[in-house]
């Protein structure tokens, strides 16, 4: 590529989008939206016990300055001047609880995922505070309900079960975040000046954080006993919040210097990525969960349905908040996963697809992957996951199907509720992440819900998200966020192929097996008949 072929690429603008499963570092041209390289590099994740999910924070670290230094090699490779970078983005699973020590840089404990259930009893504990023990106590300020998922019930677990962070608040050195803030702290210095923030669509997802008057709840504070001094100051999704230092370990020094301007949890990322700025638009993303996300505008809408009211972006720091309708599902993409790693009936996660469209039905299983227990529309903590309905017949590839079809039935009932708290039901779903490069899952999708899916033809919307957001902040300016200066985007569009009869009976199936899969964790043997098992296990083996 000539020099004036790399003039014409014009501003770049990189996104940092950090998830469950994976870290990844993409560039996109600002004029077009295009996406010119990205590398990915999957992350681990850590079960200590049962319910327990963590991860490294030096891990994720490590896996985003990797996945930078290798995206800025193949953009060398392709002749494209990555001074050209004029921003950067990041997007991050939400939730996700870091706490680390501001004087060595190092974390205090492994991240705490959004998933982990360890904080069951911290929310029954709370629970007892609280008038009627009524979980939605706190929704008129916060849009959530009490529950294990958000951040501050894991920070207060931390404080009552880690030592050493006890005595990191107690002598002023602790520092609390999610994913977002501990990235933006790293890169832009660390223990040398790093700059502790986070953007109102991550702190609307901590439960201290006020979704009205848009700062940390003192009130809500003082209910968790956390002490405001070691949260993150709190910034707009779209505004300069630092500038990258270099890292000494990494030929980065190209990107010394580009500012860190965007930053959205990554529903809201994709959300914007969709370009669904309008009241009423709706966007569903398909990673290790599943969240279907509703615009509605300055106004914020609580649901009476089981959907949870969230920050959906604020793009400016004089620039109004728009709020949203969220349906959260913990496990979608993550279902692939346990079949690929917990049970081996796949190879790889792309394999699930072949074996699907192999069996063309469940034959009447139903998988319930309620491993983290049920979030929307139910919140029930005690559901856990079941398969049911099985015969002699049954196979793996039967099962496979039936793991795809749960994560439809999922989304269906989410956008039940989303259509009732809204009052005019969605007429097409628009759909983004990983999970919608299987077509089966698609098809399947669009059956369920009886109405068409529609899909972009570049499905990297949540990086495009962050992307748009740190490109339009002010003091950069690359990027335009009306929709009518970029390219137009195509989209591949799954139309309903089975009669709407056959889509409610497999419907109606479905959700027996979800009232079948709760109130399991509640159902624990006494201990008299645990001794009876352990004796007669023990006789066998005698």
């Amino acid at each position: 590529m000539a020099a004036s072929d790399r003039m014409v690429l014009g501003p770049l603008v990189g996104s940092i989008d950090q998830g469950t499963s994976s870290s990844r570092f993409l560039v996109f041209n600002a004029k077009t939206a295009e996406l010119l390289s990205h590398h990915q590099v999957e992350i681990q994740q850590k079960f200590p016990k049962e319910g327990w999910v963590e991860q490294d924070p030096n891990e994720i670290l490590k896996s985003v300055l990797e996945c930078v230094e290798k995206t800025c090699e193949k953009l060398q490779q392709l002749n494209i001047d990555i001074t050209n970078i004029k921003a950067i983005g990041v997007s991050n699973q939400r939730e996700t609880t870091v706490v680390w020590d501001k004087t060595t840089g190092e974390p205090l404990y492994n991240a705490i995922v959004w998933l982990d259930l360890r904080t069951q009893s911290t929310v029954d504990r709370l629970l007892k505070r609280i008038p009627g023990n009524n979980k939605s106590f706190f929704k008129f300020r916060t849009g959530l309900p009490l529950c294990t998922y958000f951040s501050a019930v894991k920070l207060r677990w931390l404080l009552d079960n880690v030592e050493e962070i006890r005595k990191a608040v107690d002598d002023g050195r602790a520092m609390f975040g999610t994913v977002d803030s501990w990235l933006i702290w790293c890169l832009t210095g660390g223990k040398n000046g790093g700059v502790h923030c986070t953007d109102v669509t991550n702190a609307s997802r901590t439960m201290l954080f006020n979704i009205h008057s848009l700062d940390w709840d003192p009130e809500l504070c003082q209910f968790f006993d956390i002490p405001m001094e070691i949260l993150p100051k709190v910034r707009s999704s779209s505004e300069i919040y630092g500038l990258m230092k270099i890292c000494p370990s990494l030929k980065m020094g190209a990107l010394t210097g580009v500012p860190i301007s965007g930053c959205l949890g990554d529903q809201s990322a994709a959300l914007v990525g969709q370009m669904c700025f309008q009241d009423g638009q709706a966007k569903n993303t398909y990673g290790t969960g599943c969240f279907l996300l509703c615009n509605t505008g300055q106004k914020s809408v609580f649901s009476d349905h089981g959907l949870l009211t969230t920050i959906a972006y604020k793009l400016g720091r004089d620039k109004p908040v728009c709020y949203a309708l969220e349906g959260s599902v913990a496990i979608a993409g993550a279902v692939v996963r346990w079949l690929r790693d917990n049970l081996g009936i796949l190879q790889t996660s792309q394999e699930i697809e072949t074996l699907a469209a192999e069996a063309g039905t469940s034959y009447g299983c139903y998988f319930v992957p309620a491993f983290s227990g049920l979030y929307a529309p139910y919140w029930e903590p005690s559901a856990r996951g079941i398969i049911c309905g099985l015969t002699q017949f049954t196979n793996k590839n039967h099962i496979a199907f039936a793991a795809l079809e749960a994560v439809c039935f999922q989304t269906r009932e989410i956008l039940d509720a989303m259509n009732k708290d809204c009052g005019i039901p969605l007429n097409q779903l628009q759909v983004d992440g990983g999970m919608t490069n299987n077509k089966v899952l698609m098809q399947l999708q669009s059956d369920i819900l009886c109405i068409p899916v529609v899909k972009p033809s570049m499905p990297e919307t949540t990086a495009l998200g962050a992307a748009m957001a740190a490109g339009a902040a002010e003091g950069v300016g690359v990027w335009s966020l009306n929709p009518g200066d970029l390219t137009a985007v195509t989209c591949e569009r799954f139309e309903p192929q089975i009669n709407p009869e056959e889509s409610e009976y497999r419907y109606a199936r479905w959700k027996k097996a979800v009232m079948k899969s709760m109130g399991w964790e509640t159902s624990e043997a006494p201990s008299n008949v645990i001794s009876i098992i352990s004796l007669r296990i023990e006789s066998t083996e005698d």
